[in-house]
């Protein structure tokens, strides 16, 4: 996992720790830590995703196809935007 997705995922577990104990004291200020656990929750799952859609992109335009060798548009690989039409 990349670094922002790490420390996004502290913060969740942090925010989730806090409105538990939060809630526990019957105090409703607990619904703030919910919604920020929410919030860095999205953070880190998004981080994740680009992380991958990274790692993807870059390996496909690592090895090209034979199509784009042959300077034909293929979209085989999804890197070039070579269009002959």
């Amino acid at each position: 996992m990349s670094r922002p997705a790490l420390l996004a995922l502290a913060v969740c577990v942090l925010a989730t720790a806090a409105a538990v104990v939060s809630f526990a004291r019957g105090a409703w200020v607990g619904i703030v830590w919910v919604l920020l656990a929410g919030l860095t929750s999205n953070m880190a799952w998004y981080q994740v995703r680009r992380a991958r859609r990274g790692s993807t992109i870059a390996a496909r335009s690592a090895a090209p196809v034979e199509a784009c060798r042959e300077r034909t548009a293929c979209d085989a690989c999804g890197v070039c935007e070579m269009k002959t039409r």
